[in-house]
């Protein structure tokens, strides 16, 4: 999943799993879908970017 010698896989990884609880947090207490969605496709996308970087 995560390589452990690549702290900056590790620290994405981390944050896509905070930007996850907070679309969570958005839907479910503010009622907020709009924003809640594109802050999830925009936090996890840096992991993918980070992923193809180091791939290349």
């Amino acid at each position: 999943m995560v390589e452990k010698d690549n702290p900056i896989k590790t620290k994405s990884y981390a944050f896509a799993v905070r930007i996850v609880k907070l679309r969570q947090y958005l839907n479910s207490e503010k009622k907020e879908f709009d924003l809640s969605k594109q802050v999830l496709r925009s936090g996890t996308s840096i992991g993918a970017n980070i992923s193809e970087g180091c791939a290349g």
